[in-house]
């Protein structure tokens, strides 16, 4: 299975219980993506997360529990903020008119070698650079996630 990079909003959904849809759905791409070792993340992704999950109006995790998600996330070798993510970032926001944040994390799943991004938040089946094609993991559409 090839590299899949994982958004912020996928992480929150497999832990928010107010829509059990999306949670079940986020709970099997990241089950399958770890039994497959494939997922991938920024160090972004996981301070973002973190920040939802304590948030006392959002998911309002127990910090220790949403720690222990994070130490646990360190598996998928986030990638690091760095000269060639700033700079590759930069063309992405330039090309393709992302926000700064959305474009970080694109730059991310592109130099981890991902073919697919998951996030709710971007345009669903949009193609980044001929090499990395998002998928909104929640719409209808949606390829289900690798059993094998």
């Amino acid at each position: 299975m090839n590299p899949v990079f994982v958004d912020t909003n996928v992480l929150a959904y497999a832990r928010d219980q107010r829509d059990s849809r999306k949670q079940a759905i986020a709970m099997d791409w990241l089950r399958s993506l770890a039994n497959h070792r494939a997922g991938r993340l920024s160090w972004q992704v996981l301070i973002e997360f973190y920040a939802v999950a304590t948030h006392p109006r959002k998911l309002a995790m127990v910090e220790a529990a949403a720690q222990a998600d994070v130490l646990a996330l360190q598996a998928w070798n986030p990638v690091t903020p760095d000269t060639e993510l700033l700079q590759r970032a930069w063309i992405v926001q330039s090309k393709y008119g992302f926000s700064w944040w959305d474009a970080m994390v694109v730059s991310a799943a592109l130099i981890a070698g991902c073919g697919t991004l998951l996030s709710e938040d971007l345009q669903h089946r949009q193609v980044i650079e001929g090499s990395l094609t998002i998928i909104d993991p929640f719409a209808a559409d949606a390829p289900a996630p690798p059993t094998e």
